[in-house]
Protein backbone atom coordinates (compact mmCIF):
# COMPACT_ATOMS: atom_id res chain seq x y z
CA UNK A 1 0.00 0.00 0.00
CA UNK A 2 1.21 3.61 -0.90
CA UNK A 3 2.75 5.20 2.15
CA UNK A 4 2.14 9.39 2.54
CA UNK A 5 5.13 10.25 4.54
CA UNK A 6 4.26 13.30 6.79
CA UNK A 7 7.63 14.89 7.86
CA UNK A 8 8.23 17.65 10.08
CA UNK A 9 11.35 19.56 11.42
CA UNK A 10 13.09 16.34 12.97
CA UNK A 11 13.35 15.05 9.34
CA UNK A 12 16.85 15.32 7.63
CA UNK A 13 16.95 12.23 5.33
CA UNK A 14 16.91 12.39 1.51
CA UNK A 15 17.72 9.57 -1.22
CA UNK A 16 18.39 10.76 -4.91
CA UNK A 17 15.60 11.34 -7.10
CA UNK A 18 13.20 11.56 -3.83
CA UNK A 19 10.93 14.34 -3.95
CA UNK A 20 9.30 16.25 -0.83
CA UNK A 21 6.13 18.03 -1.71
CA UNK A 22 5.39 21.14 1.02
CA UNK A 23 2.39 21.62 1.36
CA UNK A 24 0.75 23.13 4.79
CA UNK A 25 -0.85 21.21 7.69
CA UNK A 26 -3.40 18.43 8.46
CA UNK A 27 -6.74 19.83 7.39
CA UNK A 28 -5.90 22.56 4.71
CA UNK A 29 -6.69 23.07 1.01
CA UNK A 30 -2.79 23.05 0.66
CA UNK A 31 -2.51 19.59 2.30
CA UNK A 32 -5.80 18.18 0.40
CA UNK A 33 -3.99 19.33 -2.93
CA UNK A 34 -0.17 17.68 -1.66
CA UNK A 35 -2.30 14.26 -0.89
CA UNK A 36 -4.54 14.24 -4.06
CA UNK A 37 -1.74 14.82 -6.25
CA UNK A 38 0.45 12.09 -4.15
CA UNK A 39 -1.80 9.61 -4.94
CA UNK A 40 -1.81 10.66 -8.95
CA UNK A 41 2.19 10.75 -9.10
CA UNK A 42 2.97 8.04 -7.17
CA UNK A 43 3.16 5.59 -10.19
CA UNK A 44 4.96 8.07 -12.43
CA UNK A 45 8.19 8.63 -9.99
CA UNK A 46 10.76 6.77 -11.24
CA UNK A 47 11.65 3.55 -10.17
CA UNK A 48 13.25 3.18 -6.59
CA UNK A 49 12.68 6.95 -5.80
CA UNK A 50 10.21 8.35 -3.03
CA UNK A 51 7.90 10.91 -2.68
CA UNK A 52 6.80 12.66 0.25
CA UNK A 53 4.56 15.13 2.03
CA UNK A 54 5.49 17.77 4.47
CA UNK A 55 2.47 18.30 6.39
CA UNK A 56 3.78 22.22 7.35
CA UNK A 57 4.74 25.27 5.60
CA UNK A 58 2.74 27.84 4.30
CA UNK A 59 2.57 30.90 1.17
CA UNK A 60 5.49 32.51 3.15
CA UNK A 61 7.77 29.46 4.12
CA UNK A 62 7.42 27.48 1.27
CA UNK A 63 9.50 29.18 -1.44
CA UNK A 64 11.96 28.91 1.53
CA UNK A 65 12.02 25.15 2.12
CA UNK A 66 12.56 25.10 -1.47
CA UNK A 67 15.40 27.48 -2.00
CA UNK A 68 16.94 25.17 1.10
CA UNK A 69 16.86 21.76 -0.31
CA UNK A 70 14.66 20.94 2.39
CA UNK A 71 11.29 20.32 -0.52
CA UNK A 72 11.46 19.87 -3.70
CA UNK A 73 8.37 20.72 -4.64
CA UNK A 74 6.03 23.31 -3.13
CA UNK A 75 2.27 25.17 -3.25
CA UNK A 76 2.86 28.89 -3.00
CA UNK A 77 1.59 32.12 -3.71
CA UNK A 78 2.51 33.57 -7.16
CA UNK A 79 3.13 36.74 -5.02
CA UNK A 80 5.24 35.17 -2.58
CA UNK A 81 6.93 33.38 -5.35
CA UNK A 82 7.32 36.74 -6.74
CA UNK A 83 9.00 38.38 -3.12
CA UNK A 84 11.19 35.26 -3.03
CA UNK A 85 12.97 35.50 -6.01
CA UNK A 86 13.11 38.94 -6.03
CA UNK A 87 14.61 39.29 -2.26
CA UNK A 88 11.61 41.09 -1.00
CA UNK A 89 12.62 42.92 2.16
CA UNK A 90 9.97 43.11 3.74
CA UNK A 91 9.24 39.55 3.65
CA UNK A 92 12.55 37.52 2.48
CA UNK A 93 15.35 39.80 4.44
CA UNK A 94 16.55 41.03 1.17
CA UNK A 95 17.80 38.03 0.24
CA UNK A 96 16.93 36.66 -3.22
CA UNK A 97 16.23 33.05 -3.60
CA UNK A 98 16.67 32.88 -8.24
CA UNK A 99 16.79 29.28 -7.94
CA UNK A 100 12.98 29.03 -7.57
CA UNK A 101 11.20 27.72 -10.71
CA UNK A 102 7.36 26.94 -11.62
CA UNK A 103 6.11 23.93 -12.63
CA UNK A 104 2.29 25.23 -12.94
CA UNK A 105 0.61 28.33 -12.40
CA UNK A 106 -3.07 29.78 -11.90
CA UNK A 107 -4.14 27.01 -9.71
CA UNK A 108 -6.94 29.18 -8.70
CA UNK A 109 -7.06 32.74 -7.68
CA UNK A 110 -7.00 33.79 -3.89
CA UNK A 111 -8.33 37.05 -3.19
CA UNK A 112 -8.09 39.53 -0.21
CA UNK A 113 -11.10 40.20 2.03
CA UNK A 114 -11.67 43.40 4.49
CA UNK A 115 -14.58 41.99 6.69
CA UNK A 116 -16.24 44.15 8.99
CA UNK A 117 -18.49 43.74 11.49
CA UNK A 118 -21.74 45.64 10.67
CA UNK A 119 -21.93 46.85 14.33
CA UNK A 120 -18.39 48.32 14.07
CA UNK A 121 -19.84 50.42 10.79
CA UNK A 122 -22.81 51.18 12.94
CA UNK A 123 -20.85 52.86 15.62
CA UNK A 124 -17.95 54.27 14.10
CA UNK A 125 -19.90 55.40 10.97
CA UNK A 126 -16.29 53.86 8.91
CA UNK A 127 -18.01 52.41 6.18
CA UNK A 128 -15.07 52.30 3.47
CA UNK A 129 -11.32 50.66 4.24
CA UNK A 130 -9.87 54.22 3.89
CA UNK A 131 -12.48 55.78 7.08
CA UNK A 132 -11.47 52.51 9.21
CA UNK A 133 -7.43 53.15 8.82
CA UNK A 134 -7.46 56.91 8.87
CA UNK A 135 -10.21 57.17 11.82
CA UNK A 136 -8.37 57.86 15.42
CA UNK A 137 -11.48 55.36 16.85
CA UNK A 138 -10.21 52.32 17.86
CA UNK A 139 -10.14 49.23 15.77
CA UNK A 140 -9.45 45.69 15.87
CA UNK A 141 -8.11 43.12 13.86
CA UNK A 142 -8.13 39.30 13.46
CA UNK A 143 -5.80 37.55 11.15
CA UNK A 144 -3.91 34.44 10.84
CA UNK A 145 -0.41 33.98 12.41
CA UNK A 146 2.83 35.01 11.52
CA UNK A 147 3.94 32.22 8.31
CA UNK A 148 0.80 33.24 6.28
CA UNK A 149 0.76 35.61 3.17
CA UNK A 150 -2.23 37.67 4.84
CA UNK A 151 -0.93 39.22 7.69
CA UNK A 152 2.07 40.24 5.02
CA UNK A 153 -0.78 41.48 2.88
CA UNK A 154 -2.27 43.76 5.60
CA UNK A 155 0.87 45.04 6.61
CA UNK A 156 1.43 46.45 2.86
CA UNK A 157 -2.45 47.35 2.64
CA UNK A 158 -1.42 49.43 5.96
CA UNK A 159 1.55 51.15 4.38
CA UNK A 160 0.33 52.00 1.53
CA UNK A 161 -2.84 53.79 3.59
CA UNK A 162 0.22 55.47 5.41
CA UNK A 163 -0.87 53.63 8.32
CA UNK A 164 1.29 50.64 10.56
CA UNK A 165 0.28 48.03 13.36
CA UNK A 166 2.27 50.58 15.76
CA UNK A 167 -0.12 53.44 14.53
CA UNK A 168 -3.25 51.64 14.83
CA UNK A 169 -2.30 50.20 18.10
CA UNK A 170 -1.32 53.78 19.45
CA UNK A 171 -4.98 54.55 18.88
CA UNK A 172 -6.30 52.17 20.95
CA UNK A 173 -6.68 49.43 18.63
CA UNK A 174 -5.69 45.84 18.72
CA UNK A 175 -3.93 43.52 16.09
CA UNK A 176 -4.63 39.72 17.63
CA UNK A 177 -3.46 36.85 15.26
CA UNK A 178 -4.64 33.12 16.54
CA UNK A 179 -5.21 29.79 14.50
CA UNK A 180 -7.77 29.75 11.87
CA UNK A 181 -10.12 27.63 14.25
CA UNK A 182 -10.11 30.47 16.27
CA UNK A 183 -11.06 33.37 14.27
CA UNK A 184 -14.86 32.51 13.26
CA UNK A 185 -15.56 32.34 17.59
CA UNK A 186 -13.27 35.81 18.09
CA UNK A 187 -15.70 37.39 14.97
CA UNK A 188 -18.71 36.35 16.59
CA UNK A 189 -18.08 37.07 19.98
CA UNK A 190 -17.15 40.57 19.21
CA UNK A 191 -13.74 40.54 20.16
CA UNK A 192 -12.51 41.91 16.92
CA UNK A 193 -14.04 44.69 14.83
CA UNK A 194 -12.13 43.11 11.10
CA UNK A 195 -11.01 39.84 9.88
CA UNK A 196 -8.08 39.91 7.21
CA UNK A 197 -7.49 36.84 5.04
CA UNK A 198 -6.54 35.79 1.87
CA UNK A 199 -9.78 33.33 0.84
CA UNK A 200 -11.06 31.77 -2.76
CA UNK A 201 -14.72 31.36 -2.48
CA UNK A 202 -15.93 28.82 -0.53
CA UNK A 203 -13.24 29.56 1.92
CA UNK A 204 -14.45 27.52 5.26
CA UNK A 205 -13.95 30.37 7.62
CA UNK A 206 -15.00 33.17 5.80
CA UNK A 207 -18.20 30.89 4.71
CA UNK A 208 -18.59 30.89 8.61
CA UNK A 209 -18.49 33.94 9.68
CA UNK A 210 -20.60 35.38 6.75
CA UNK A 211 -23.59 33.38 7.82
CA UNK A 212 -23.38 33.51 11.79
CA UNK A 213 -22.10 37.70 11.62
CA UNK A 214 -23.98 40.49 10.10
CA UNK A 215 -20.65 41.85 8.16
CA UNK A 216 -19.47 44.04 4.89
CA UNK A 217 -16.66 43.70 2.66
CA UNK A 218 -14.76 46.59 2.04
CA UNK A 219 -12.97 47.55 -1.56
CA UNK A 220 -9.58 48.13 -1.85
CA UNK A 221 -8.99 51.79 -2.84
CA UNK A 222 -7.51 51.87 -7.02
CA UNK A 223 -4.72 53.83 -5.42
CA UNK A 224 -3.62 51.35 -2.95
CA UNK A 225 -4.27 48.43 -5.81
CA UNK A 226 -1.57 49.71 -7.81
CA UNK A 227 0.77 49.82 -5.23
CA UNK A 228 0.42 46.37 -4.76
CA UNK A 229 0.79 45.82 -8.20
CA UNK A 230 4.12 47.15 -7.99
CA UNK A 231 4.81 44.53 -5.54
CA UNK A 232 3.84 41.39 -7.43
CA UNK A 233 0.14 41.12 -7.01
CA UNK A 234 -2.82 41.41 -9.51
CA UNK A 235 -5.74 43.31 -9.28
CA UNK A 236 -9.11 41.33 -9.51
CA UNK A 237 -12.71 41.61 -8.43
CA UNK A 238 -14.26 39.31 -6.26
CA UNK A 239 -17.40 38.22 -7.91
CA UNK A 240 -20.44 38.62 -5.43
CA UNK A 241 -20.31 35.22 -3.92
CA UNK A 242 -20.19 35.71 0.21
CA UNK A 243 -23.27 37.06 2.69
CA UNK A 244 -22.51 40.38 3.29
CA UNK A 245 -21.37 41.98 -0.16
CA UNK A 246 -23.88 44.28 -1.58
CA UNK A 247 -22.07 43.72 -5.21
CA UNK A 248 -18.51 42.57 -6.49
CA UNK A 249 -15.43 43.57 -4.41
CA UNK A 250 -12.45 44.93 -5.78
CA UNK A 251 -9.48 43.45 -4.51
CA UNK A 252 -5.93 41.57 -5.04
CA UNK A 253 -5.50 37.81 -5.41
CA UNK A 254 -2.02 36.19 -4.30
CA UNK A 255 -2.51 33.52 -6.52
CA UNK A 256 -1.92 29.43 -6.10
CA UNK A 257 1.52 28.13 -7.88
CA UNK A 258 3.54 24.80 -7.88
CA UNK A 259 7.65 25.91 -7.26
CA UNK A 260 10.93 23.68 -7.66
CA UNK A 261 14.28 24.17 -7.45
CA UNK A 262 15.81 24.95 -10.93
CA UNK A 263 18.35 21.26 -9.63
CA UNK A 264 15.41 19.79 -9.90
CA UNK A 265 16.03 17.05 -12.81
CA UNK A 266 14.23 18.48 -16.50
CA UNK A 267 11.98 14.92 -16.49
CA UNK A 268 10.60 14.91 -13.03
CA UNK A 269 9.44 18.76 -13.56
CA UNK A 270 7.94 17.36 -16.55
CA UNK A 271 6.05 14.65 -15.27
CA UNK A 272 4.30 16.64 -12.70
CA UNK A 273 3.42 19.14 -14.76
CA UNK A 274 1.78 16.87 -17.12
CA UNK A 275 0.33 15.25 -13.55
CA UNK A 276 -1.40 18.43 -12.86
CA UNK A 277 -2.49 19.58 -16.20
CA UNK A 278 -3.86 15.96 -16.96
CA UNK A 279 -6.11 15.62 -13.90
CA UNK A 280 -8.10 19.18 -13.72
CA UNK A 281 -11.16 16.80 -13.02
CA UNK A 282 -9.33 15.13 -10.31
CA UNK A 283 -8.21 18.21 -8.49
CA UNK A 284 -11.71 20.07 -9.07
CA UNK A 285 -13.21 16.98 -7.24
CA UNK A 286 -10.76 17.06 -4.49
CA UNK A 287 -11.59 20.64 -3.54
CA UNK A 288 -14.03 23.14 -5.41
CA UNK A 289 -11.56 26.03 -5.49
CA UNK A 290 -9.32 24.08 -8.09
CA UNK A 291 -12.69 24.14 -10.71
CA UNK A 292 -11.40 26.92 -12.91
CA UNK A 293 -7.87 25.68 -13.23
CA UNK A 294 -6.85 26.35 -16.78
CA UNK A 295 -4.20 24.26 -18.01
CA UNK A 296 -3.66 26.15 -21.20
CA UNK A 297 -3.02 29.03 -19.32
CA UNK A 298 -0.70 27.42 -16.36
CA UNK A 299 2.84 28.34 -18.00
CA UNK A 300 2.08 31.90 -18.72
CA UNK A 301 4.04 34.74 -16.62
CA UNK A 302 1.08 36.40 -15.53
CA UNK A 303 -0.29 33.69 -13.54
CA UNK A 304 3.57 32.10 -12.53
CA UNK A 305 4.98 35.77 -11.89
CA UNK A 306 8.60 33.79 -12.55
CA UNK A 307 10.29 31.87 -14.68
CA UNK A 308 9.14 28.38 -15.52
CA UNK A 309 11.44 25.25 -14.85
CA UNK A 310 12.51 23.79 -18.17
CA UNK A 311 10.52 20.62 -17.51
CA UNK A 312 8.09 22.16 -17.44
CA UNK A 313 8.01 24.44 -20.17
CA UNK A 314 8.95 21.46 -22.44
CA UNK A 315 5.60 20.24 -21.26
CA UNK A 316 3.47 23.07 -22.84
CA UNK A 317 5.68 23.67 -25.40
CA UNK A 318 4.65 20.09 -26.34
CA UNK A 319 1.04 20.96 -25.68
CA UNK A 320 1.51 24.15 -27.89
CA UNK A 321 -0.22 26.63 -25.21
CA UNK A 322 1.86 29.38 -24.57
CA UNK A 323 4.74 30.09 -21.93
CA UNK A 324 6.34 32.83 -20.32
Amino acid sequence: MAFIGLLGNGANWVQAEDVRLAGMRLGTAWYVFSATLYKLMIDEMPEGARLEIMAKGGGIANPLLVDSGKAQIALANRATAVWAVEGNATVYDGKKREGLRVLVGGLNAVPFSFIVRQDYIKRTGNDTMEKVLSSDQPVRFVMKPRGSSAPVLADMIFAAMGTSRKAIQAKGGRILQVSPKQIANVMRNGQADVYVDLAPPGHPTVTEISLTVPVRFFDIPQSVRTKLVEQGLRETELKQFWKGQDGPTQTVDVGTVIIAHESLSEELAYRFTKTICENKEALAKAHKAWAKFDPQEAGRREHTGISLHPGARRYYRERGWKTD
